[in-house]
């Protein structure tokens, strides 16, 4: 009887040291914007998302500063390279497996971007989740072919 009591106690108090499950966030990392190197053109942004939720989904970007934004890959097929939009599943990632936008690879193209917008400046780029809530943050703006300085 006592040993059943101890057990009882036991689970009780690991019941009281559970901690209730994290909200769902993401952590946008390295947000870099180009201009576009001709008016008129699409610039291009670049970032790294982390998550502490499994799985957490890129549903859109978004900026005052363009009309538009429209998440890109960039493949090599028959030594051609051609960009293609990202679906689903492209656009899902975890906490084991970040998601990066970076030259060459996966990247927004912004189009309409504001002919104001110059390097040095900084643009607010918004990022949309399924589940995790929105997420806004200043991105650095550089000149055409700048990029990533880490790329």
């Amino acid at each position: 009887m006592f040993a059943r009591w101890i057990a009882v106690l036991g689970l009780l108090l690991l019941a009281a040291c559970e901690r209730p499950p994290q909200e769902p966030r993401v952590t946008v990392e390295d947000a870099v914007v180009t201009v576009p190197a001709a008016p008129g053109a699409p610039g291009a942004a670049y970032f790294r998302l982390t998550t502490n939720n499994d799985p957490t989904r890129l549903v859109s970007v978004a900026s005052p500063s363009a009309g538009r934004i429209e998440l890109h890959q960039s493949r090599e097929e028959n030594g051609v390279s051609r960009m293609i939009e990202m679906g689903q599943a492209q656009l899902t990632f975890d906490p084991d497996h970040p998601l990066e936008f970076a030259p060459g690879g996966n990247h927004a193209m912004l189009f309409d971007v504001d002919p104001n917008i110059l390097p040095g400046t900084r643009v607010a780029l918004t990022f949309t989740f399924e589940p995790a809530p929105p997420v806004t943050v200043e991105a650095e703006v550089r000149g055409p072919g700048q990029a990533h300085e880490r790329h």
